[in-house]
């Protein structure tokens, strides 16, 4: 519900915790890999009616407090004039990266003109849903931006990005800097086209030192984040011990992977007056439904009863059981 969800990213008390998903529409739902055979990934995401029905399919399914968008965090690169594909087995990748400093300077399009099937989505996402369930955008963050245009595909390390950093710190500011412009107008955009909140992806952010976040990052979050009126949630992997560099983001909510002790996070957010989100391991998911609905119950118990928002620690992976998705829903719902 709507309300429930926007509850909890107050940290407010709500009688059960509202429940989505990362990566809530996709690949381990049958109907969309049929739908798939007839739209390529850049297809599917750019025409509004077919990424409006990817979207609901999880709605239909499993009804969902919140319904995210079928998007992707690369869509920002069309303004700034990088092109993309995605390759089976490989992921995206860049076709024109950045190679030399003078590659960071770049002219930036007109985001509301050029990526105008999101709002499109998202107008038909809230008349369709209404109060039924919060209907959520999101961007991907600067440095992961970053990290992809630099190394052209995808990376364990994303070396390229860093590198940058070290050898040209300017070039590399003037392109998070530019992604920074463009996800400003971004958010703005997608809560105008009727988003309720929007969830911030800077998953990489965790290759940075905790010094090289705040100096080079943490600015440019705040930025963004507080660019619109709605709930914001940012999400990073693998800073389990610098929470309080996500909670100065501005952020309401803070997205956490599986590596949290959920517990000792709330408690400390808690105190920045910041809700959470998590973090059930989405690998549990490949277990039998009993065992998916004692570990879920044990993240709902971790946290009591204000300022949790149930998800995953991570996106929901593409062979995961769908009664093992169902489990996980239901035990939200009937949490007592």
């Amino acid at each position: 519900m709507k309300d429930l969800f926007r509850k909890a990213a107050r940290g407010e008390p709500t009688e059960r915790p509202p429940v989505w998903m990362m990566r809530q529409a996709g690949r381990y739902l049958p109907e969309y890999r049929e739908l798939r055979e007839d739209y390529s990934f850049l297809e599917a995401i750019s025409t509004p009616e077919v990424a409006a029905e990817i979207t609901l399919q999880p709605w239909e399914r499993f009804r969902p407090d919140a319904v995210v968008m079928y998007s992707d965090i690369l869509t920002v690169l069309e303004p700034l004039g990088f092109s993309y594909h995605l390759e089976s087995g490989v992921g995206p990748v860049v076709e024109n990266p950045v190679e030399a400093p003078a590659d960071t300077r770049r002219e930036r399009g007109d985001v509301r003109e050029q990526l105008w099937y999101v709002g499109d989505l998202l107008e038909r996402l809230t008349d369709e849903l209404g109060e039924q369930a919060a209907t959520l955008g999101f961007a991907g963050g600067p440095f992961t931006l970053a990290a992809y245009v630099c190394e052209g595909t995808p990376s364990r390390s994303f070396m390229a990005v860093r590198r940058l950093r070290a050898e040209h710190p300017e070039a590399f500011e003037r392109l998070l800097e530019a992604f920074t412009d463009v996800l400003v107008e971004y958010v703005e955009f997608q809560v105008e086209s009727g988003a309720d909140a929007v969830q911030l992806f800077d998953t990489y952010a965790g290759l940075l030192s905790p010094a090289d976040y705040r100096e080079f990052l943490l600015p440019l979050h705040r930025e963004v984040l507080e660019a619109v009126d709605v709930p914001t949630i940012v999400f990073a992997r693998n800073v389990s011990g610098n929470l309080d560099l996500l909670a100065d983001s501005g952020a309401d909510v803070v997205g956490l992977d599986w590596t949290v002790d959920l517990e000792s996070a709330h408690e400390q957010l808690a105190d920045e007056d910041v809700a959470i989100q998590g973090n059930l391991d989405p690998a549990l998911l490949y277990g039998d439904p009993e065992t998916v609905r004692d570990r879920t119950r044990d993240v709902i118990d971790a946290v009591g009863d204000a300022g949790h928002i149930l998800n995953l620690g991570h996106g929901v992976d593409r062979n995961t059981p769908v009664e093992n998705v169902e489990a996980f829903f239901e035990t939200a719902k009937t949490v007592e």
